[in-house]
């Protein structure tokens, strides 16, 4: 059995443990990540599925406002030909600046429930517009705040890291070894932030693609330390899809589509290793 070996960073949690089939895990899967010459079409694929970048189950429903794709510079950059198919959606990235870029799918807001004449009502939107779509008199208001993020990068010659610079909002990664200069062999190092502090005592999935030709799933399950950071030796070529989540441990069970809503955050990063 092969398995990933993990420096003092990290705490091993679960070896080879098999895939949930009741779990559809999203992803964005680019067709390159390290690219070379003054511009290039980068095609993604992006879906759910029970097990990682095998589009059998539904695409993932992008939007433009929750697609960004961020430019070295910090210019946002564009999606051409999107299509979302029975499985997955795709789309192309033209990448024409030198340097590091993020494509991001993510959203965050409040999620709110109310009884009102004996029915119940919900709404999901921006903070700021919550308070206007509560109607007068409803009662049993109950609120949270939801976010979650799905991301890969490519890089075009030199790679950068100003893309890297995390808002504050939700679990972010923010990497100690830049995520297009992962080999196999070789240990990866990232920091997982929530809320701009450091993510400490947090599972985190590592995932390898290619489940459908071999038995063994090769997932695992880590532990980041004190500050948030966690190491990984990759022990093969491949993309990989590597996930957290967090939920408010005091919110009420049942909360979010069954029940009152429940703060939450998710993250998920594609990852390229390299031969």
């Amino acid at each position: 059995m092969k398995k990933f070996i993990l420096p003092a960073l990290a705490v091993l949690a679960a070896v080879a443990a098999p895939m949930s089939a009741s779990a559809h895990r999203g992803w964005l899967m680019p067709s390159h990540t390290v690219l070379s010459g003054d511009s290039f079409w980068v095609s993604f694929d992006a879906g759910a599925s029970n097990g990682v970048f095998i589009a059998d189950h539904a695409p993932l429903r992008l939007t433009p406002q929750s697609l960004q794709i961020t430019a070295p510079d910090g210019s946002a950059g564009a999606a051409a030909n999107l299509m979302q198919g029975a499985y997955r959606t795709t789309f192309d990235v033209e990448i024409n600046k030198p340097g590091t870029w993020k494509i991001a799918n993510a959203s965050a807001g409040m999620n709110a429930s109310w009884m009102l004449n004996g029915e119940q009502g919900r709404w999901r939107g921006p903070q700021a517009e919550m308070a206007a779509n509560i109607p007068a008199g409803a009662t049993d208001v109950v609120s949270a705040f939801s976010a979650n993020r799905l991301e890969t990068f490519v890089t075009l010659g030199n790679p950068t890291e100003t893309v890297f610079t995390p808002t504050g909002v939700g679990i972010e990664m923010v990497p100690v070894t830049h995520p297009n200069d992962l080999v196999a062999g070789e240990a990866g190092t990232f920091q997982f932030l929530r809320d701009g502090q450091p993510y400490a005592d947090a599972d985190i999935i590592v995932a390898r693609g290619g489940l459908q030709y071999r038995d063994n799933p090769e997932e695992m399950t880590v532990k980041t330390d004190a500050e948030g950071k966690v190491s990984v030796t990759w022990p093969e070529a491949g993309m990989y899809w590597v996930n957290t989540s967090w939920r408010d441990p005091s919110a009420p069970a049942g909360g979010g589509r069954n029940g009152p809503p429940a703060n939450s955050a998710a993250y998920t990063v594609v990852l390229q290793v390299l031969p």
